[in-house]
């Protein structure tokens, strides 16, 4: 009986994505189905439950390393593959919206893809995206990652990469693990280095993004450099 139920339930989940999308169901029960791979049979109720209380989003529920989630009840490799098989289907989604067109046009997918490129917030992290000439997409690299105040940022390092693509101009964007998205004087006179010594070689700097936790503050908007 409790194993009819489970199907029905899960069946009634099923039906209720398909017919009504996502946006339908609540953060717990999107987990709830991803979970399902891992778990065959049984509740995945609990576990959705108990990852979103421990980790406060689902975010932070695809991001947590492997020991931290593997402190919940119920959590096990395969629950882990799983968690992580989303996190890289959802990552490599973010940057497909930004290819094939100029990366600046829409500011929410870019943004989007960069909070879930830096895996951890709490860890201050330099990210560059590559552009040409018309702002298309190139590539892009974790430049640096840090500690829980600070990134060491090497600007040669950063042209030099721009060149080797063939870059005609950078966007950089970092994160403070404090919350605040508002750019410290380090920032701006780091930008404003990194800016004169690509001016020297026809790289542009097209922007600096500081992200915060819900906020982030574009540099070139505040003529900060």
């Amino acid at each position: 009986m409790v194993e009819n139920h489970q199907q029905g339930h899960r069946k009634r989940l099923r039906e209720r994505l398909i017919k009504s999308g996502e946006e339908a169901l609540a953060d717990y029960e999107l987990l709830e189905m991803a979970l399902y791979w891992s778990h065959p049979r049984g509740d995945t109720k609990p576990i959705a439950k108990d990852l979103l209380i421990k980790f406060k989003n689902l975010a932070n529920v695809f991001v947590a390393s492997k020991d931290d989630l593997k402190k919940v009840k119920g959590v096990g490799d395969s629950t882990v593959a799983v968690l992580r098989l989303s996190y890289a289907i959802a990552l490599r989604l973010a940057k497909a919206e930004l290819m094939d067109r100029p990366l600046l046009m829409d500011s929410d997918q870019l943004i989007r893809y960069c909070r879930l490129r830096i895996k951890d917030p709490k860890i201050e992290q330099f990210h560059i995206f590559f552009l040409d000439k018309k702002h298309q997409f190139l590539s892009d690299e974790i430049h640096q990652i840090g500690t829980v105040d600070h990134a060491t940022v090497y600007p040669r390092e950063i042209i030099k990469k721009a060149l080797e693509y063939g870059a005609s101009k950078i966007l950089m964007v970092h994160n403070h693990p404090s919350g605040d998205s508002t750019p410290s004087k380090a920032d701006v006179d780091l930008t404003k280095h990194i800016a004169e010594i690509g001016e020297k070689l026809g790289i542009q700097v097209n922007d600096h993004l500081v992200l915060g936790s819900g906020s982030y503050t574009s540099m070139k908007a505040k003529e900060l450099f």
